[in-house]
C-alpha cells in the first residue's frame, strides 16, 4: 500500500443493493464484477473498507426496525420505505464470521484474493467495545460484560437489560450518549474478555489486510473506568489491550493495518499504541466549522503525526458532505483532504454525490448519482494519485499578499519529489483571492508550470521567477500546480 493510501469505505449491504438493481439480479461478495473493483482501482484506490459483512443480530434487527428515531429518519426521505429493507446496524455484531447471506467466509476469502491481485487491500470492521445484545456469549459468559449480576443496577437501570437467566448486563455506550439498546457491553477489566477479543481480533486478522476499529478509545483503561466508574472500581489494569492486541496480531500479520476510531484528543496516544492510522476529526470540524487560519494551526502538527491521521469529509457517521458543507465548500474540502499526508478517506455516496444521509441500517438507498460530482472526483484523484503525492515530502508554504489583503483565505502547500514538485493553492473563503508566491528551485530550463485541473500551462517569465508569480482564486476555486524543478 502506498504511502498516503486512498481508502474507499462502502456500506457494503447498500452498495450491493445499488448493483443488484442495476443488474437484475442478486450478488454475493465474490461475485461482484471484476468491473466494479477495477473502476476503483483506476480512481486511484489502494485499500477498500467493506463495512457490514458481519453476521447479522436478530434482535438488533428487531430493535433497528421499531426504533422511532430510525423509522423517522427515513421516512423524510422515503415515506413508503418497506421494512424488510431495515435491517441491524452493522456495529451491534453477533459473530465475527461473514453473514452467510453475502457469501460466508469462503466468497469473502475469493474476494479478498481477488481484489489482492489488483493491488488492492481488503479492510474490515472490529467493534471492540461491545457485541449484539444478544450475541451468544451474553447467555454463555455473562462475566464477559459489565454486569451486576441478578441484583438490580443500583442506579442508572435505564442503561442495562437482562438475560435469560436474569443477569444484568450493560448496554454499550460513549459517556457522553444514551446506550446503544442494541448492543452489550464488554468488560475491559476482565482478562477474560481481553483474550475473548484478542481471539476474535486475531480471527478478523485472518481474513482481511486491515480493521478499522470502531469507537477505539472506549477501551483505553482510563476511559473504560471514567463511564463505568460505578460498577468496575478505579483499579487500572497494568496493560492495555490496544498494545497487547496490534502486537499480537502483528506475530502472525506484520504488515497488518489498524484504522482507529478516535475523538477526545485521544489519537496521539492511540497512534503511539502501534495504529497506522487514527480518524483526524479535529480537520474535519474546522473545515467545516473554521477558517483557514485554523486549518493552518492544525496543519502545523507534528509530521509523524499528520503521516498517521486519517482525513475525510465523509463517511456512514456523518451527514454526507455535500449538504454538510454545500457543493462549492465541499469539493475545495476534499480536494484539501486529497492533498495532505496521511491516509485518505472517501466514502463511496461521496464519490456518487448523494445528498442526504440515511441511517446505515436502511440498505436500499436508489438516488440519483450525480455525474458532475463524479468527474470531479475522478480527476481529484487521478492528480493525487501522482508519485509526488505519495513518495515526495510535504511542507505547508506561506503565500504572500498579492495587491489586496486576501492573501490570508489562501491554503497553500508543496509536495517535493527528487525533480517534480507540486503546489497546491485553495482559496477557502466565500470571496475572490489573491495571493503571490516565489517559485523555488525552479531551473531556467524548466520555466513552465502544469496546471492539473484545468490541463493548462502556464509560462513563466524572469521576473516571475525572480519576484513571484500572482494567483488568483474564485470563492472555493482549487489550483495545483505540478512543475520541473
Amino acid at each position: 500500500m502506498r504511502t498516503n493510501p486512498h481508502i474507499l469505505e462502502i456500506n457494503t449491504r447498500a452498495g450491493l443493493s445499488r448493483l443488484e438493481a442495476k443488474h437484475g439480479r442478486r450478488f454475493v461478495l465474490h461475485e461482484i464484477p471484476d468491473s466494479y473493483w477495477r473502476t476503483f482501482k483506476n480512481r486511484g484506490f489502494d485499500a477498500v473498507w467493506l463495512m457490514g459483512v458481519w453476521q447479522q443480530s436478530p434482535k438488533a434487527r428487531e430493535i433497528a426496525q421499531t426504533h422511532p428515531d430510525i423509522q423517522e429518519a427515513i421516512k423524510k426521505i422515503k415515506p413508503t420505505y418497506s421494512i424488510d429493507d431495515v435491517i441491524a446496524s452493522p456495529y451491534a455484531v453477533y459473530d465475527y464470521e461473514p453473514a452467510q447471506d453475502l457469501g460466508g467466509r469462503e466468497s469473502l476469502r475469493q474476494l479478498r484474493e481477488k481484489l489482492n491481485s489488483m493491488g488492492i487491500l481488503l479492510f474490515l470492521d472490529f467493534v471492540p467495545n461491545h457485541l449484539a445484545i444478544d450475541n451468544p456469549m451474553v447467555n454463555a459468559a455473562p462475566d464477559l460484560f459489565i454486569n451486576t449480576g441478578t441484583q438490580e443496577p443500583h442506579i442508572h437501570k435505564d442503561w442495562f437489560f437482562q438475560n435469560k437467566n436474569g443477569v444484568w448486563i450493560a448496554h454499550g455506550r460513549d459517556p457522553y450518549f444514551a446506550p446503544w439498546t442494541d448492543s452489550a457491553q464488554l468488560n475491559y477489566f476482565n482478562p477474560s474478555t481481553k483474550k475473548f477479543m484478542l481471539d476474535n481480533l486475531l480471527k478478523v486478522a485472518s481474513m482481511c489486510d486491515g480493521v478499522r476499529c470502531d469507537m477505539a478509545m472506549l477501551t483505553l483503561n482510563k476511559v473504560h473506568r471514567d463511564t463505568w466508574w460505578e460498577f468496575i472500581g478505579g483499579n487500572l489494569p497494568k496493560e492495555e489491550f490496544w498494545s497487547v492486541a496490534l502486537e499480537r496480531v502483528r506475530q502472525d500479520h506484520p504488515d497488518f493495518v489498524f484504522i482507529a476510531e478516535v475523538y477526545w484528543g485521544l489519537e496521539w496516544e492511540i497512534q503511539e499504541m502501534g495504529f497506522d492510522y487514527t480518524y483526524d476529526k479535529v480537520l474535519y470540524d474546522r473545515l467545516r466549522f473554521s477558517t483557514p487560519q485554523d486549518i493552518k494551526g492544525h496543519l502545523r502538527a507534528e509530521h509523524l503525526f499528520q503521516m498517521r491521521s486519517m482525513r475525510f469529509t465523509s463517511n456512514h457517521d456523518e451527514e454526507e458532505s455535500l449538504t454538510a458543507f454545500g457543493r462549492e465548500i465541499s469539493l475545495a474540502a476534499s480536494t484539501i483532504i486529497a492533498t495532505l499526508p496521511g491516509a485518505r478517506m472517501i466514502y463511496l455516496f461521496q464519490l456518487m454525490g448523494r445528498q442526504t444521509r440515511l441511517p446505515i441500517q436502511y440498505i436500499k438507498d436508489d438516488f440519483e448519482e450525480d455525474f458532475t460530482i463524479r468527474d470531479y472526483y475522478d480527476k481529484l484523484l487521478k492528480i493525487a494519485s501522482k508519485p509526488v503525492f505519495h513518495g515526495g515530502q510535504w511542507s505547508l508554504t506561506d503565500v504572500q499578499a498579492a495587491e489586496d489583503n486576501s492573501a490570508g483565505n489562501i491554503l497553500c502547500w508543496t509536495w517535493k519529489q527528487m525533480n517534480t514538485a507540486a503546489i497546491v493553492f485553495i482559496n477557502y473563503s466565500d470571496s475572490p483571492s489573491k495571493c503571490r508566491i516565489k517559485p523555488q528551485r525552479l531551473s531556467t530550463e524548466h520555466k513552465t508550470w502544469h496546471e492539473e485541473f484545468s490541463g493548462q500551462d502556464v509560462e513563466l517569465n524572469d521576473e516571475q521567477i525572480r519576484e513571484g508569480i500572482e494567483i488568483t482564486l474564485q470563492p472555493f476555486e482549487s489550483k495545483i500546480f505540478t512543475y520541473t524543478m
